[in-house]
Formats: structure tokens, C-alpha cells, sequence
């Protein structure tokens, strides 16, 4: 019967029940072939198989990165540019990129429709911001994204030398452990960026010297989709720290982590255009404009259960209520 099994440090491949060199196959999965360092010495003990298996089974993290290198560098930069540079040299450098364009993409394409198609529809005049508040934002934004890019570029690096509890494939452990497991990352990652950002609020060098250059966007007519990322650099990698520490603590699938990380920007995005979805318990724009005005309420992420349960949650509705 198969099953998982959590190799140093704590790297998850696929197993067998017994772990006898003559029931364990290459990791491609492929029965009909033995691993091929088997074939050439029948007699390697089961420890050099099992590091033989586990170096294997790492180098489907470097594949799986390197065909999403080439699919973006490949794409808009010479070969001769990128292909010599090493390999977390050029995932730096796709991370760069395509987080750049989704920055760009996400922000201008809202932009555009709520303050051009559909203008005084979701917004009132005086609460769209202006062209220079957005550079500005765009700027700060820039200036950091080089370091923010740095972070995930490392966890890379940690999930291809087996230092993470990743896994590359859902077959690997079946959809319901999936599920379960992806539930167990997202309460991780909204439990951690709730203290991480409360923190950056209630410690006072934290805010003054890092958490203060993104609270200059006070106002609805200050925010804008291009606040999203306009950290201090330290303080949007703070922010993020809960993703890769989960990497360690939870069995995660790679490819869901990466979409996780890119999905931040689209939703960083969405939660500074000032519009309210009224989709509970979704923290929305509406409670994330809150924060900003008051600096003591709803510090969540993508739900508004942690403030809920600590006591910091302010609803907009209410809000509304109380100003009529």
C-alpha cells in the first residue's frame, strides 16, 4: 500500500510499505522499469537507494523551476542573456519579472475600469486619487520589488535542496489529503500575517522606521490598486514570511504555493481600490479601507475571521449604518 514518507530534513517522497531495494522504484512512478541505479549494482544498501530516491525525487523541483524559467525569460529575453546565469540567479530574475507584470497588468486594467468605465459608478469624484499619488505609489512599489523577489527566490532554493515539507505532486498524497493539507496552510499563512501586520502596528520602531511608508495612503482618495504593494521593502517581506514558514511546519504542494504568492499582488490589488464587495467573510476593500483610516482595525489578510476573533474587526456596514 502506498504511502508518504517525511525524509530529512523533511522532504516528503512517495514510499512503499516495505523499503526491501528490490520494491523500491524510480520515482517517476513507472513499475515496468526499476530505478536505474538498482540495475547497475543490485547489491547498494537501502540508505545510498534512499538518497539516490530522495536526490531524485528534489529534481523535480528543479525541473518544474526551470521550465517556468524558460517559459518567462525564454519568452522576452534573449537565451544568451539568461541561460548562463545560475539557477537562482535566473529564478530571481523571473520572480522579478513576472511579479512586475502582474503589478503592472492587475493595477492599470482596475484602474482603467473603475476610474475611467465605470467613473462615479463604485466611487464618488473626490475619492479617485490622483496621477501623482499613483506614481508615487508605483515608485515605492518598484524601488522594493527587487527584495521582495528575494524571498520566494530563497524558498525556492529550500524547496529544491530539501529543506521544506513540499511535495510536487498531488498523487503523491491523494486530493483529500490536499485539501486538507491546503486548509491547514491558509489558516497558517492568515493566523501569521495577522500578527505579523498587527505587530508592524503595535510596535512602534516596527511602524515608525518601516510600516509608516505605506500608511501615508490614509484616505480614499490616497488609495489606489497600485498601493498594494507600496511597502518599505523589509516590511512586505515581513509580511510574507508566514507563506515560507509554513513550508517547513506543513506539507505543501509546490505548484499551489507559487500561485498562492502570485495571487498576493492581484489581491493586494484589489483590497486598496476603496470598493466594498460585501462578500463576508472576505476581507475587502471596504474593511482594508477601514484600516487604513483608523490604523487599529482589521489587520486579516484574505478573511476577517482572525480580527473576529481578536477583537480588532470593524464592519463597514456598520459603519454605514451608524453614518446615516
Amino acid at each position: 500500500m502506498c504511502g508518504v514518507l517525511f525524509i530529512s530534513p523533511s522532504i516528503i517522497i512517495p514510499s512503499t510499505s516495505h523499503t526491501s531495494t528490490s520494491d523500491i522504484y524510480s520515482i517517476s512512478g513507472s513499475k515496468s522499469s526499476p530505478a536505474p541505479w538498482l540495475e547497475s549494482d543490485p547489491t547498494t544498501s537501502p540508505t545510498a537507494v534512499f538518497h539516490c530516491q530522495m536526490d531524485e525525487y528534489l529534481g523535480l523541483f528543479v525541473k518544474e523551476t526551470t521550465l517556468y524559467n524558460q517559459i518567462v525569460l525564454g519568452s522576452l529575453l534573449p537565451e544568451k542573456l539568461w541561460t548562463p546565469l545560475p539557477h537562482i540567479v535566473q529564478g530571481w530574475l523571473r520572480i522579478y519579472i513576472a511579479a512586475t507584470l502582474l503589478y503592472f497588468t492587475s493595477g492599470v486594467l482596475w484602474c482603467f475600469y473603475i476610474y475611467h468605465l465605470k467613473r462615479n459608478v463604485y466611487l464618488p469624484k473626490d475619492a479617485i486619487p490622483s496621477k501623482q499619488a499613483m506614481y508615487l505609489q508605483i515608485y515605492v512599489a518598484m524601488k522594493a520589488m527587487p527584495w521582495y523577489c528575494a524571498l520566494p527566490t530563497v524558498s525556492e532554493y529550500m524547496v529544491e535542496t530539501g529543506w521544506t515539507r513540499c511535495f510536487s505532486r498531488i498523487s503523491d498524497i491523494g486530493w483529500v489529503s490536499y485539501a486538507c493539507y491546503l486548509g491547514l496552510y491558509l489558516i497558517f499563512v492568515e493566523f501569521g500575517i495577522y500578527w505579523m501586520h498587527r505587530e508592524l502596528h503595535d510596535i512602534k520602531p516596527l511602524y515608525k522606521y518601516l510600516h509608516a511608508t505605506h500608511h501615508i495612503y490614509n484616505k480614499q482618495n490616497t488609495l489606489s490598486p497600485f498601493a498594494g504593494l507600496a511597502f518599505h521593502p523589509l516590511d512586505g517581506i515581513l509580511q510574507a514570511v508566514p507563506h515560507v514558514i509554513a513550508l517547513f511546519l506543513i506539507p505543501t504542494h509546490f505548484t499551489t504555493h507559487i500561485v498562492l504568492l502570485f495571487m498576493e499582488a492581484i489581491w493586494t490589488a484589489n483590497i486598496h481600490d476603496c470598493i466594498h464587495g460585501k462578500l463576508w467573510p472576505v476581507m475587502g476593500a471596504g474593511y482594508h479601507t477601514i484600516h487604513h483610516t483608523t490604523y487599529r482595525h482589521n489587520y486579516g489578510h484574505y478573511m476577517i475571521l482572525m480580527d473576529w476573533m481578536f477583537g480588532t474587526l470593524r464592519d463597514p456596514l456598520e459603519d454605514e449604518c451608524k453614518s446615516m
